[in-house]
């Protein structure tokens, strides 16, 4: 078995989805023969760059990490979700944002961005399953269950970016705040310092995904398995006894990333007896025991920091979304790029921002209909806000 091949000449181990080698032992690759046809049509590109042009300045478009390759072509700046809000919000004089990334990320974008300009989300069916996760009743529901034991006044509510508006607002309204995969930490301490300090008795409730709250209390915070519970929204009281919420130190929400959540401790030990030398680098929304195999933990900047500086011929193994992964590849072919999971796994609501649906939003505006615009409730809106300026006052943030 070859372990040393670059992308360019895929290994067992390395992108096999790409059409150009397969792994009759596992299901990580078909063989195809010839090369793979264009990701579009080249009418849809033409039409997708008259469409752009015609709109000029008025039009900002934002492209997410994990969008394909199609559309991160047209994107004026690619980021993480709230690194494009805040593009947004420094662009005032664009009048449309057209934002290629779910719907959470259109909600920030329109919270942060003035009241002249519009909010476009291509396709409004793009949403986030972890998001969906945490419903506004749900999080209400949870908030009496913890006054009721007699803690709320000790519970600090952080959510992460990835969250609906109203849980935002939920969170703002609570005095807590929002936090990134890249400030996780920061937040916490934050919180814990509200309520007597990460070594006091105080609480957090942490939503809405489970694996980064852990992560963070346990690699960054010292915290103990046994400080951290699981509130489960689909049952009664969350699963706990109020005992237990008492002697908790972080309520983690049941929710969960749906590709960082497939990542497992063997593909870890696949890749390490595949590759030698190969440096493990994960994204923090994956499980603690794949965490905990990691050579590198971190957000999505984080991991293009990360390959960026790596050393020519250096074998990195990377626990994200494939879009990303593969476009770092691309980037890098000085370096072995693999994707850690052995099966492919894009993120599939992400997917749906597609260049047919770009085009049609852009042609629209060109057209005068603004269409599938994001527009937050008022008092949402500023609420979350609220949420979101307490964070940006987080030190080094």
């Amino acid at each position: 078995m070859t372990t040393n091949a670059t992308f360019s000449e895929p290994a067992p181990s390395a992108l096999l989805l790409l059409g150009q080698g397969s792994d009759l032992a596992s299901e990580r690759g078909v063989e195809c023969a010839g090369a793979l046809p264009p990701a579009s049509s080249p009418d849809l590109v033409e039409r997708a760059r008259a469409a752009k042009a015609a709109l000029g300045d008025r039009v900002f478009v934002l492209g997410h990490h994990y969008q394909r390759d199609e559309v991160i072509e047209f994107a004026d700046v690619t980021g993480d979700s709230f690194k494009l809000a805040r593009e947004a919000a420094a662009r005032p004089e664009a009048e449309f944002i057209v934002f290629c990334g779910v719907h959470f990320m259109a909600e920030s974008a329109d919270i942060l961005t003035t009241a002249d300009q519009q909010v476009v989300l291509p396709d409004l069916a793009a949403g986030c399953s972890m998001a969906d996760m945490a419903t506004i009743d749900q999080v209400e529901d949870a908030w009496d269950v913890l006054v009721e034991a007699g803690i709320a006044e000790s519970t600090v509510p952080v959510t992460y970016m990835n969250s609906t508006a109203a849980i935002k607002a939920f969170t703002g309204r609570h005095g807590g705040t929002v936090c990134t995969s890249s400030n996780a930490h920061v937040a916490l301490r934050w919180a814990f310092d509200k309520v007597g300090g990460v070594d006091g008795t105080g609480k957090i409730l942490f939503m809405p995904d489970q694996h980064l709250g852990r992560n963070t209390a346990l690699r960054d915070l010292g915290m103990r398995a046994e400080d951290c519970v699981v509130f489960d929204p689909r049952k009664p009281d969350g699963g706990l006894t109020t005992q237990e919420l008492r002697d908790a130190r972080m309520i983690l929400w049941r929710g969960h990333c749906s590709v960082h959540g497939r990542f497992s401790p063997e593909n870890v030990a696949q890749m390490r007896a595949n590759v030698p030398g190969v440096t493990v680098m994960v994204h923090p929304e994956c499980r603690n025991e794949v965490v905990a195999l990691a050579d590198k933990v971190g957000s999505t900047e984080f991991i293009i920091r990360a390959l960026d500086a790596a050393e020519p011929g250096s074998s990195w193994a990377i626990g994200t979304e494939l879009n990303l992964v593969r476009r770092l590849a691309k980037a890098h072919p000085d370096k072995q790029v693999h994707y850690l999971d052995s099966t492919v796994c894009f993120c599939s609501t992400m997917n749906r921002i597609d260049l047919p649906h770009l085009v049609w939003s852009l042609e629209q505006l060109v057209a005068g209909t603004v269409p599938n615009r994001i527009v937050v409730d008022a008092d949402d809106a500023h609420w979350a806000r609220v949420a979101l300026d307490q964070m940006l006052a987080l030190p080094g943030v």
